[in-house]
């Protein structure tokens, strides 16, 4: 069994969402409601629940800025959120849920069922990267979350050179030749990575153009990593990263 705190300034959508959970998600229990952020932080310190769903723009202080105002946050956290771009990509990053208004069932569920099979609830190190990401003045997000079997790992993104398919995960390749296996697949860190200077160059590649060095001839030719690495270009694809080694 769960216990969930819901902290939205609309009364709506506190009431849509308790039910949405009373009908659908027999697990979880809903011990509190909050209808800003200063009243979250307040219940979240005295009921300690095991998951929050919170909003994100809210009268007073919105919910970026109540979580950095909590002294422990050793809860999982559910973002739900009408939609909002910056905002979304920034939790992406972070490696939190999100659930669009008007919340869809099946998404609700899927978000609720992971939650077992998450390692840890103290999400200081993924809020650490929502903050980082969610500052107004910054132009491209700079810290990732990556998912992993046993929890979360956090990297610069300037550090990432490529990324592999592994069936269901993703090995990560790091400058200093560090790597790591992420429990996400490639589509998934292709989507995340669209705007980033990153480019799905072959079915099995996610490159960051930054690290290419050198681009040799062919049909879709190759390119040559700073770490050493070479991958092929599919011919569709050739154009595309023309365009983005000569921006």
């Amino acid at each position: 069994m769960l216990t969930a705190l819901i902290i939205d300034d609309e009364e709506k959508g506190r009431l849509v969402l308790r039910q949405k959970l009373a009908d659908h998600c027999p697990d979880v229990v809903v011990i509190g409601e909050a209808d800003g952020g200063e009243n979250g932080k307040s219940m979240i310190e005295s009921l300690r629940p095991d998951v929050v769903f919170l909003d994100i723009e809210m009268p007073g202080i919105n919910g970026f800025e109540m979580l950095n105002k909590l002294n422990e946050k050793n809860f999982h956290l559910i973002f739900t959120t009408a939609y909002n771009q910056y905002a979304i990509k920034a939790i992406k990053f972070a490696a939190f849920d999100y659930l669009l208004k008007p919340i869809d069932i099946e998404e609700l569920k899927t978000a609720i069922y992971r939650i077992p099979n998450l390692k840890t609830a103290d999400v200081s190190g993924q809020l650490e990267v929502l903050t980082l990401n969610s500052q107004k003045n910054i132009k491209n997000f700079n810290k990732i979350a990556i998912p992993t079997l046993d929890g979360f790992s956090f990297f610069d993104l300037n550090e990432l050179i490529h990324l592999d398919a592994d069936s269901n995960y993703t090995l990560l390749h790091f400058t200093e030749n560090r790597k790591i296996l992420a429990s996400r697949t490639l589509k998934e860190f292709e989507d995340q990575l669209e705007e980033e200077r990153f480019i799905r160059l072959h079915n099995s590649h996610l490159v960051n153009v930054s690290f290419i060095t050198r681009y040799i001839k062919g049909e879709g030719g190759q390119v040559v990593l700073a770490n050493g690495k070479i991958i092929d270009v599919s011919r569709r694809k050739k154009a595309d990263l023309m365009k983005m080694l000569l921006q």
